[in-house]
């Protein structure tokens, strides 16, 4: 007979093994997707504990609070500025653009030589912060800075036409509004060195299709303010017919008449707009040059069936601006809407912005896109339509015991150096509570492991909606997840 002592251990293995659940049989207790979703409400009472625990607070301790005119982007809206973003680098990609990343930060000297004093920008909303005997301004538009690193690091001997996107923070101290705040984000590329129609074409096409990638019609808004002498001539005779109409003016208009007039065609005041209505159109004041670099401009979009609008008093009074002048507007029909027509972005041409910031003589053309009006039409379509999420077909990686959680990290890792991409817990113990949490993501099939399949070498693949089960070889789960996700 065996020694007694062994024969305890024998019993007391035989026994922990019994007691110890598989991760299959686990799996199969748990109620296919429909029912885990129809369980999920906790008890009222244990609920209402719960939630007083959770939303305690020190009410002694000031929480802080984000500035106002600033906010965080939730998590929750990530997937609308992921897409936003790929919608951007694809269209830059696509007509050969390269990404610019430049720092927040630039001395306000720049902002203040390219967009000129009596504008808004610089007058009432920029950044502007005194280090070190310097002023240096939170970037408030991202031209002059592509230009200032333009002529830093000396691409006038680069291959032309340099072609430049960027996906950036800007920052104005403006007047909080549906769709604008103090820290906003825009998408934009820059074409220097050629001066083309078809460049000026090229980046109106561009823009009108990002937003038309993101699913939202535009309506796309073009002028020609010709050359900087025919803007000159042209201004002459506006100042005139301004002041002759001062009287109806808004008090901001009459400020503008000597400072900046070409700003007072972009004013929203049914007063200034009765007065610009019958103002001179600056069309009629463009050289020959100027008119028929317009024209081949607008045969290019006719042949790409870009819709466009010709509007006269669109003038973006920024002081780089020349010929070329567009905006991207959209316009919702939706009779609830607090946004029935919002300008989305907009750009032209800036030839002598170059040589004016120190550079040699280059031609430059652009646009800029405002991202977070975007972001709140998309999130507002999404609300009416009932969908929260965008929601990619997915996997889910469970786990049952420690042995199983180890080398499920591995097997997660392994995955990710392949390029597939699943949903999962770690840290959550109870097998119930990751398939639960698997079904409220959506997730079509979870890939369970337990202690015993991690000794076998295998895995188990539920089907979340029909709670059907299967064991597959470990070495074949990242064969069997890119069939199933397509």
């Amino acid at each position: 007979m065996p020694p007694k002592k062994k024969t305890t251990k024998s019993v007391k293995k035989k026994a922990a093994s019994a007691k110890k659940s598989t991760a299959s049989k686990k799996a199969s207790k748990v109620a296919p997707k429909k029912k885990v979703t129809a369980k999920k409400t906790a008890p009222k009472k244990a609920a209402s504990g719960s939630a007083k625990k959770i939303t305690k607070v020190n009410k002694s301790v000031r929480t802080p609070q984000s500035l106002r005119g600033m906010r965080d982007i939730h998590p929750k809206d990530a997937a609308i500025w992921k897409e936003l973003f790929h919608n951007a680098e694809n269209i830059a990609e696509s007509y050969g653009f390269a990404r610019l990343q430049t720092p927040i930060l630039e001395e306000a000297s720049l902002f203040i030589k390219s967009i000129g004093k009596g504008t808004d920008i610089i007058d009432k909303e920029m950044y502007v912060f005194d280090f070190d005997g310097n002023k240096l301004a939170l970037q408030p538009e991202m031209t002059a800075v592509a230009v200032r690193s333009f002529i830093n690091h000396g691409m006038h001997v680069d291959p032309q036409p340099v072609k430049m996107w960027y996906f950036s923070p800007m920052y104005r101290h403006d007047r909080p509004q549906a769709g604008r705040y103090r820290q906003f984000y825009q998408f934009g590329a820059e074409t220097f060195g050629e001066k083309n129609p078809v460049i000026d074409a090229e980046l109106i096409v561009a823009a009108y299709n990002f937003v038309k990638d993101c699913g939202i019609d535009a309506q796309v808004r073009v002028n020609s303010i010709g050359s900087l002498e025919d803007r000159k001539n042209y201004i002459v005779e506006l100042v005139g017919y301004l002041r002759s109409k001062r009287s109806y003016l808004s008090e901001e208009s009459k400020k503008r008449i000597n400072k900046n007039p070409l700003r007072i065609l972009d004013s929203k005041d049914e007063g200034d707009r009765m007065v610009i209505e019958d103002a001179p159109q600056i069309i009629d004041w463009l050289s020959e040059d100027s008119k028929n670099y317009f024209m081949k401009i607008l045969e290019y979009l006719d042949e790409l069936e870009v819709p466009y609008v010709l509007d006269p008093t669109l003038v973006r009074g920024l002081d780089y601006y020349c010929d070329t002048v567009f905006e991207i507007f959209y316009e919702s029909h939706d009779e609830e809407s607090n946004m029935k027509e919002l300008a989305l972005g907009g750009g032209g041409r800036y030839d002598g912005l170059v040589e004016m910031l120190g550079g040699q003589p280059t031609d430059g053309c652009g646009f800029s896109m405002g991202v977070d009006r975007l972001a709140l039409i998309l999130k507002q379509r999404q609300a009416q339509e009932g969908i929260l999420t965008s929601k990619k077909p997915c996997v889910y990686m469970a786990h049952l015991g420690d042995q199983a959680n180890r080398r499920m990290l591995k097997i997660i890792e392994d995955l990710r150096r392949e390029g597939i991409q699943v949903k999962h817990n770690l840290a959550k113990a109870s097998l119930k509570g990751q398939l639960e949490q698997a079904s409220r993501q959506g997730c079509s099939h979870a890939f369970i492991l337990g202690q015993k399949e991690v000794q076998d070498g295998t895995i188990i693949v539920r089907d979340m909606d029909s709670g059907s089960q299967e064991t597959i070889d470990q070495k074949k789960i990242g064969r069997e997840i890119t069939k199933l996700l397509g």
